[in-house]
């Protein structure tokens, strides 16, 4: 049960928290430029690795909305007798200011870059706070000092605000002469090699409308005027520039260069081509990449370069019968499957073998017989498991927090499966509660595991035996139509599509649908925005203007022969 302080304890602590701020701050505005630098140091040495206490001295002061930008702005505000430690934060500004300040000493701007970036890394509203006193542009102002040391500070804190899910990625291309710089100063150590290239990575998203790895799902991931972020990366020599970096002594600098190459080459045919034909040290690409699938390689190497190989094939750089595709990278993905992997590595692993045999059909029946995946794929849907729910309140939170994307993905994953092959929807079908885990996935609070349970019935629809057997028995088309009464147009597209399978000649389902109002529901889809929508409803009253053809001829023929 969480502790509330009494009000004269809280103040209390809150006048001792307060002094300890303003003692810092002060320093800071000392003529004697040594001691300023210690105060600097000191503050640094208060709030890095420190989380619990950032939190707690956060909270015990209200966070003030202030912009500073002058001394004499700063030391109004601080005369005022309310110095707080987010005060620090936009004191942060003061930083910024001396950051910033050419007379300031290079260690002195190199020990702000250094607190900046802790600041940092407390919580989103930090970053906010930092985005909102431009701390960008000074940073990447900074990056033009000959000092190495300041540069590293620097890109290390661009690192830790670009990672966060709060700062626009666009930032990074506002000047055109920026990525260029970046480029430049690859070359410069293996600590600006590492930041600059997780930067990339987290800062390289499409712009064209994609599909997330299923084609019939296209999302726009970013939508902006101009080129997208691969095509500029591109355009300055990424390739190239991060290509050698996959044979560093560094670890750390190997696997962010892999990253990046994994977003650069992601549905981009282009730079896919370019990887397939670049070697490093005599070795290509691929055959690095392939290397780094090993079983005695870091787990998230090996995923990491699965992605790279999944990108590259599913770009067409690399046929899907090739053996580093069917005997290294296929393999690879059905392993981050079982249960010996942690949470989060079997969900990106289903995922990303979803993508990679998603058009296939010999990659989809080659991975429905490798390691019992079909059978291994069950299992995703038993968290949060009932042991840790007793014994580990962190398991359980853990499990809770992991639960919607397993099911996610081992739906999607089902999905790619039984695309085509009739064998494997009936393997899919008969694995254990399968059907009640369908139908209920598709009521799931999450929109994600209800888009991810309707592609499954979408694949699964497309046997006939089943439309006529396991589809009927769990009368699967009663939460599919309550799907279509209120649903995201995402779903509602894939729905609909379902819904025209259910509404087949051969489907035992079509005259309850008819009679649960269907015509009124495809005629509202006919009318939708959504070109996609409007298809889907055309084809379903299509297929149940014929069935009332059918109906209506077989009468006539009756009437017919009933009066001769």
């Amino acid at each position: 049960m969480a502790c509330v302080l009494e009000a004269p304890l809280r103040m209390s602590v809150l006048s001792e928290v307060t002094a300890s701020s303003r003692h810092y701050v002060d320093r800071l505005f000392d003529l004697d430029p040594q001691k300023v630098l210690q105060g600097v140091i000191d503050m640094k040495n208060a709030v890095i690795g420190n989380n619990k206490q950032k939190a707690n001295l956060i909270v015990l002061g209200a966070v003030p909305s202030l912009k500073v930008s002058t001394r004499k702005e700063f030391s109004c505000w601080r005369s005022s007798g309310i110095v707080k430690w987010k005060g620090l934060m936009n004191g942060g500004n003061w930083l910024l200011y001396l950051l910033q300040q050419e007379t300031s000493s290079t260690e002195l701007r190199t020990e702000c870059a250094v607190v900046l970036g802790s600041l940092a890394m407390g919580t989103e509203n930090n970053v906010k706070s930092l985005l909102d006193c431009h701390i960008i542009p000074a940073l990447l102002q900074g990056l033009l000092s000959p000092d190495l040391k300041f540069i590293e500070a620097c890109l290390r804190c661009l690192r830790t605000i670009f990672i966060s899910p709060v700062t626009p990625e666009d930032l990074l291309y506002t000047d055109a002469t920026v990525i260029s710089h970046l480029m430049a100063l690859l070359s410069r150590s293996r600590y600006t090699q590492e930041y600059i290239c997780q930067i990339f990575s987290h800062c390289c998203k499409l712009q064209h409308w994609h599909s997330c790895g299923f084609k019939s799902l296209p999302q726009p991931l970013l939508c902006a005027n101009g080129p997208d972020h691969q095509t500029i990366l591109f355009n300055h020599g990424a390739v190239q520039n991060i290509a050698h970096l996959l044979v560093s002594t560094s670890y750390k600098v190997r696997m962010q260069a892999l990253k990046c190459f994994s977003v650069l080459a992601f549905e981009n045919p282009q730079v896919s081509m370019t990887l397939v034909n670049v070697s490093v040290d005599g070795e290509l690409l691929p055959q690095i990449f392939v290397k780094m699938l090993q079983r005695d390689k870091p787990i998230e190497m090996q995923l990491t370069s699965a992605k790279c190989l999944t990108s590259m094939c599913r770009a067409g750089a690399i046929r899907t019968d090739d053996s580093c595709i069917v005997l290294k990278t296929l393999p690879c993905l059905v392993r981050m499957c079982s249960k010996e992997r942690l949470l989060e590595e079997r969900v990106e692993g289903a995922e990303t073998l979803a993508y990679l045999i998603e058009t296939d059909v010999e990659l989809q029946r080659i991975a429905s017989i490798t390691d019992h995946l079909i059978v291994m794929l069950a299992d995703y849907f038993k968290y949060p498991s009932s042991v840790s729910a007793i014994t580990d309140i962190k398991r359980l939170d853990h499990d809770l927090k992991h639960a919607h994307e397993l099911r996610q993905a081992a739906f999607k994953l089902y999905a790619s499966l039984g695309a085509n092959d009739e064998d494997i929807r009936k393997k899919i079908i008969e694995t254990e509660n399968m059907m009640d885990r369908i139908v209920n996935g598709l009521s799931e609070s999450s929109i994600k595991v209800r888009l991810a349970a309707v592609r499954c019935l979408h694949s699964l629809s497309r046997s006939v035996q089943q439309l006529r057997t396991s589809f009927q028995d769990h009368a699967v088309w009663k939460p599919l139509m309550k799907v279509l009464q209120n649903a995201p147009n995402e779903i509602l597209v894939v729905a609909s599509s379902t819904l025209c399978n259910l509404l087949l000649e051969f489907s035992p389902s079509k005259e309850p649908i008819l009679e649960s109002g269907a015509i009124e529901l495809l005629c509202s889809l006919t009318q939708s925005e959504n070109l996609a929508l409007r298809v889907n409803g055309i084809w379903a009253l299509m297929f149940l203007s014929f069935r009332i053809w059918r109906f209506k001829r077989n009468r006539r023929s009756n009437q017919t022969s009933y009066e001769v």
